[in-house]
């Protein structure tokens, strides 16, 4: 059946991402995919927002089928042009197929594109498969509109985009222990500064498939930090998860964020929201 290569960034590797790797699973089980360490919109000097880790969005492509994942450094090839980025590839990976979205560009000045890979096909001897778009609700599904619904706090729609969920992960760190002083501990984190950001709120989660109520916000009501930091209070879990890295799996928003005139109104509310949580 040859070999399948596969083009492409994939952040969060959503439906359409999906859709291109099984154009080439399609043609071959020997399928490699070639992406960056990093989105190319870092050299262009902009701030880089993911919807999940490199780390996590590869593992995803992996867990599909894609037998192989070739991280490049953009810079290093930033500044070739279309025409050799290709006889590169070809060269190095000699495949069968080349499998694309419909709007992937590569090489200097974005010279590589659907059509210049189709006009290549014989040159170089593949078969070049573009993948049309993919439309839910009369909307192109892209990295850029999930983040956007990310962005609104509608994380249950992210998530069917995805299909699979959002995900914070990081260390857990000390914080002021109040969770605990009222009958709701929390594992706390940092939420990645180079991860898309939910509005302020309350969120049901999954940590290891155990329901969670996670906060991410100021903690108004207590007051007690110059910066946000994500909160997850896990039901029916009793365990030391300091300096442990966990994955918080971001299901769905529950409420804004509020500040309460009292500890014990803090308390009633969050029992509610584990109520909530529990239903879900």
């Amino acid at each position: 059946m040859g070999k399948s290569l596969i083009l492409g960034f994939f952040d969060g590797v959503h439906k359409a991402h999906r859709a291109v790797i099984e154009s080439a699973l399609n043609c071959s089980e020997d399928v490699t995919l070639i992406t960056f360490k990093e989105s190319p919109a870092v050299y262009f000097c902009h701030k880089a927002e993911y919807i999940l880790s490199r780390e996590e969005s590869v593992n995803k492509m992996k867990l599909l089928g894609v037998k192989e994942v070739v991280e490049l450094d953009f810079p290093d090839i930033a500044d070739i042009t279309a025409e050799k980025y290709l006889e590169h590839i070809v060269d190095t990976y000699k495949p069968n197929y080349i499998s694309t979205g419909y709007n992937h560009t590569f090489g200097l000045n974005k010279a590589g594109n659907s059509t210049f890979l189709e006009q290549n096909e014989s040159k170089y001897g593949y078969k070049y498969i573009c993948t049309l778009p993919v439309e839910e609700n009369c909307e192109i599904i892209s990295s850029t509109l999930i983040k956007e619904y990310i962005k609104k706090g509608n994380v249950e729609y992210a998530n069917y985009l995805l299909e699979s969920s959002f995900i914070l992960e990081g260390t857990v760190i000390h914080g002021a222990k109040i969770g605990r002083t009222i009958g709701f501990p929390t594992a706390n984190i940092n939420y990645s500064k180079d991860i898309v950001k939910l509005p302020f709120g309350v969120y049901s989660a999954l940590i290891n498939g155990k329901k969670t109520v996670m906060n991410w916000g100021m903690k108004p009501t207590v007051n007690n930090t110059q910066e946000p930091v994500v909160e997850a209070h896990i039901l029916d879990f009793d365990g030391d998860l300091y300096g442990k890295k966990i994955k918080i799996e971001v299901l769905k928003q529950i409420r804004g964020e509020k500040k309460f005139a009292s500890l014990d109104e803090l308390k009633t509310q969050i029992s509610e929201d584990v109520k909530q949580c529990l239903e879900l």
